[in-house]
């Protein structure tokens, strides 16, 4: 076959590609551990600390510095495995994957190869239509995160056109948990709906675990997309390309989408897919080419000799196997239930990615009535405003309780609420401080509010006499200005009570 170049923006129509085509996936998706120390030291895991605050000598790979497991880490990688159906194996060990990146200091990574301490499970989501599609999972093994470089003096962050690069070994040695499915074949042309259900599940179930935040938009869980096409008649599969740092669901979609559309391209025009590593590019759902993917010798695994097994007695498993939570999908079909909505509701619901937030603002106190309300109206405008997931908004379901309460207690009406809405997610601090500080309470003095209305009367002599002449409706107009007048923290309903009254 011909070795060609062809522009990553040469692409296929996506039907096309797929009558002529079959895709065949592969997600990786790697979790960050919520633990307070990294994986083999005792430095803090902040997320967003000072550069280079947060190390030590076993985490900057130092002469000397050994290595000792953070347990926390090790029963979290176990309750994952148990949650996705995996064998958990009694004896697993660690080992280096040899590789030079400047953001590596040890110039290996301490991961889990042909040992890892979970295995051979599935995860099943469900998708747009209510179907269910079973991911199978080859593997879920622990390891540790890398540093993070910071390109600096070029247009696109990248490496390349960058004057100099910048480390930041915060990150190094964090835990991570790497999920890796077995080939995705079938799917036809619901490869992307797939990809972006399976990663939604697995986000809501490590959510459900506690044992991450999962928070995309900061890297806590990202996904690589394995993706190659197989032709109608093939029987192996075709050279896979991998697209790395996937960070949000729509992207995962997007990624996958893509290069369906881009390796068709290329094999149509008789072209070869390499094998190589991808980035994605949020602004326009592209991919573009990073560097040549190694094959597992190439990182030369051997053993960690400073590590000794981690053993998991099969009565501790079983142990954490009793303190699994339900699981997301079954906790939502018993709230679809107890909320009486339709199937075509929840599922829209679970496509914007609002259940969890849904029920866990309840859960703090507010009716789910309220709490659907704000999350699928207000907040998911907000999301679409910042371009961000609702669950990557700079506000938490209490929060939001917090501002439905002060809503029902009559302390803010609803555009007063959006108001405290939006200055949380502006990073001006708790709804009960943004209130005080703005004065934004609801105005409960009857003589400020008497005077408000007199004075909109008093300038609008014409609809008084309507009023007068029993034309109720034309109050709006008076209570319209009497909001006005009060920056909107008047009581609708007592600034009409009050202008009835004077009409009498």
């Amino acid at each position: 076959m011909v070795t060609m170049s062809v522009a990553t923006d040469d692409l296929m129509d996506f039907d096309e590609a797929l009558q002529r085509f079959d895709p065949v996936m592969g997600m990786e998706v790697h979790v960050e551990l919520g633990t307070a120390s990294k994986m083999f030291c005792g430095c803090p895991t902040t997320f967003g600390g000072d550069p280079n605050t947060q190390v030590c000598p076993a985490c900057l790979g130092l002469p000397g510095s050994l290595p000792v497991a953070n347990s926390k880490a090790i029963e979290s990688a176990v309750r994952i495995g148990l949650a996705l159906n995996c064998s958990i194996r009694e004896s697993s060990v660690f080992a280096r994957k040899n590789y030079f990146y400047p953001d590596q200091p040890k110039n290996y990574q301490i991961s889990q190869y042909d040992e890892p301490i979970a295995y051979e499970g599935y995860l099943d989501v469900v998708l747009d239509d209510g179907t269910t599609w079973r991911v199978e999972v080859e593997r879920a093994h622990m390891e540790e995160d890398t540093g993070k470089s910071l390109h600096v003096g070029g247009s696109t962050g990248r490496i390349h056109g960058a004057s100099h690069s910048l480390l930041d070994y915060n990150r190094a040695g964090v835990p991570l948990v790497e999920i890796v499915s077995k080939p995705i074949t079938g799917a036809g042309e619901r490869a992307p709906e797939v990809a972006r259900a399976y990663v939604t599940a697995l986000r809501d179930l490590l959510r459900a675990l506690d044992v991450s935040d999962v928070r995309m938009d900061q890297g806590s869980m990202r996904c690589d997309v394995n993706l190659s096409l197989m032709a109608k008649d093939a029987t192996e599969f075709g050279t896979r390309t991998e697209t790395k740092n996937v960070n949000s669901l729509k992207s995962v979609e997007a990624a996958v989408t893509y290069e369906i559309r881009r390796q068709g391209a290329l094999l149509a025009a008789g072209g070869e897919i390499i094998q190589e590593t991808r980035h994605f590019h949020e602004a326009d759902g592209s991919t573009s080419a990073g560097r040549r993917k190694e094959t597992a010798e190439d990182y030369r695994y051997f053993p960690e000799p400073d590590m000794p097994p981690v053993i998991a007695e099969p009565a501790w498993v079983d142990e954490l196997r009793g303190t699994l939570p339900e699981l997301p999908w079954v906790r939502r079909a018993r709230i679809q239930a107890d909320w009486g909505v339709s199937d075509e509701v929840m599922r829209d619901l679970v496509n914007v990615g609002a259940v969890e937030l849904i029920m866990a603002t309840a859960e703090a106190g507010a009716s789910p009535d309220a709490a659907r309300s704000w999350w699928v109206s207000f907040l998911a405008q907000q999301a679409n405003t910042r371009d961000t997931e609702l669950d990557g908004l700079a506000i938490t379901p209490a929060q939001v309780a917090e501002v439905i309460g002060l809503v029902d207690e009559g302390k803010l009406t609803n555009k007063l609420a959006q108001q405290v809405v939006v200055a949380v997610l502006d990073g001006e601090g708790e709804p009960a401080q943004i209130v005080a500080d703005r004065g934004l309470e609801v105005v409960r003095d009857d003589s400020a509010l008497q005077k408000a209305v007199d004075d909109a009367l008093a300038a609008n002599p014409d609809i008084a006499d309507k009023i007068r002449s029993g034309k109720v409706q034309a109050a709006g107009k008076i209570v319209g200005d009497v909001m006005k007048a009060t920056r909107g923290q008047a009581d609708p309903a007592r600034v009409k009570e009050l202008v009835l009254a004077a009409c009498q």
